[in-house]
């Protein structure tokens, strides 16, 4: 735990020094990173004669991506239907993603010792999540250079908040075992307790930052979407890695494991809350 806190507490700080002070292009070079390392972890998951092999998919689709997605600062600042349909895939595999969790190991019969289904798992998890991320850095930045970087701390906060609100009170009062097949320790006080947690969280960056919102209530209920299938993320990697039999992604973070067991929870969050935010 000690380690965990010191690594933490380390990351912490760079990443929001990352999200405000790198050029927009250099943000992306950095997400594209994190992403391939994603890909690479996720390998573990697909199985097949190697991990390099298993690999090809990921990466293949993600550089076609890029060639058939507009990423110039005029596209990315106006969303464009490619775009739409990115975020829009996302967020109906989150929503199935969390489905499939939840009714874990019942549904598991269904994609387990499939050879196609755990590449498009992976796929639908990483790339909508890299494409939110960019394309809320790159909200208003011709007019508000800082404004997608406050959009995308809103969202990592959001997140942050929940889980640690989630694991007070879950350690606290929880009982009610969420997805026990898949996640033992994760409560629905918990779940509650996260939630709460992050509204009160969220109205308060929400209003510090300045950022804009139809109204506070449609502010609250794409807090509240996010940070539930946030959650419901987390419990989806755990699924993988049950499934797989693997502890944790990799250990390439100290006393955190890898980097999918670090922006499980971002990987539904952002895409969510982009595809809302955009859209609503």
């Amino acid at each position: 735990m000690k380690l965990r806190i010191i690594t933490a507490l380390i990351l912490a700080p760079l990443v929001i020094l990352g999200i405000f002070k790198l050029s927009l292009s250099a943000f992306m070079v950095a997400l594209a990173f994190i992403t391939l390392l994603g890909f690479w972890e996720w390998t573990q998951f697909v199985g097949g004669p190697s991990r390099m092999v298993g690999l090809i998919p990921g990466l293949a689709v993600s550089i076609s991506s890029v060639l058939f997605v507009p990423f110039d600062v005029l596209s990315l600042n106006t969303v464009t239907f490619p775009h739409i349909v990115i975020l829009s895939l996302g967020f109906i595999w989150w929503l199935f993603a969390s489905f499939l969790a939840v009714t874990y190991p019942r549904t598991a019969v269904t994609w387990s010792e499939s050879k196609v289904f755990p590449h498009l798992f992976g796929l639908l998890t990483l790339l909508p999540f890299f494409w939110s991320v960019v394309l809320l850095r790159a909200e208003g930045i011709e007019t508000s250079p800082y404004h997608g970087a406050k959009l995308v701390l809103y969202v990592c906060l959001i997140v942050w908040a929940a889980d640690s609100g989630a694991y007070f009170v879950g350690k606290a009062i929880g009982q009610r075992k969420m997805a026990p097949n898949v996640s033992p320790n994760k409560t629905l006080e918990g779940l509650f307790g996260g939630i709460v947690t992050a509204i009160i969280v969220g109205w308060a960056a929400a209003h510090w930052f300045n950022l804009k919102f139809s109204s506070d209530g449609l502010m609250i209920v794409i807090t509240l979407v996010t940070v539930v299938i946030s959650v419901l993320g987390d419990l989806v990697e755990s699924m993988f890695k049950r499934a797989s039999g693997i502890k944790d992604s990799s250990n390439i973070i100290p006393g955190h494991g890898g980097v999918l067991d670090r922006v499980d929870s971002l990987t539904a969050a952002f895409p969510v809350f982009a595809f809302l935010y955009f859209v609503l």
